[in-house]
């Protein structure tokens, strides 16, 4: 009987080795998630960290953008092209939109005007998207048929 005895010790303890090692390598694995997903979310907040920097910039820049256009000076639009092309290398891409399908996603309708349905027209402030989310809609009109208006 002693020798069942230290057979079922032997087997409680071989038992209860396999469960801590489970335990640990669930453990193990648990915190290894968990570093990859504060790694994510840190390279998240890196990338959209200047999220409301920007949003602060663009109205700046639209109306450098308009200046530009109506004075046709070279020096300003030097300026402007190295302005968005900075912000382009930190991820801001413009949203193109005449010509285009209107998309709710990332634009607003301000007015519609006789033209192809559901085609943005005319754009009226651009839109711009970070790192592919939208950071600011753009502002658009979109034709409808003549009869519709």
């Amino acid at each position: 009987m002693k020798k069942d005895e230290k057979n079922q010790k032997k087997t409680n303890v071989q038992a209860e080795i396999d469960e801590l090692t489970n335990r640990w390598k669930r453990a193990l694995a648990d915190y290894e998630n968990l570093e990859k997903r504060i790694n994510a979310e840190k390279n998240d907040f890196v990338k959209f960290a200047n999220a409301s920097l920007l949003l602060k910039i663009l109205p700046a820049l639209d109306t450098l953008i308009i200046a530009q256009k109506h004075l046709g000076d070279e020096g300003l639009g030097l300026g402007v092209r190295q302005l968005v092309e900075g912000l382009e290398s930190e991820g801001l891409t413009k949203i193109e939109t005449v010509d285009k399908e209107f998309d709710p996603n990332l634009m607003e309708c301000l007015g519609v005007e006789q033209g192809e349905e559901n085609k943005v027209m005319e754009e009226l402030r651009t839109g711009y998207l970070l790192n592919d989310k939208l950071l600011r809609p753009a502002q658009v009109k979109v034709g409808k048929n003549e009869k519709q208006i």
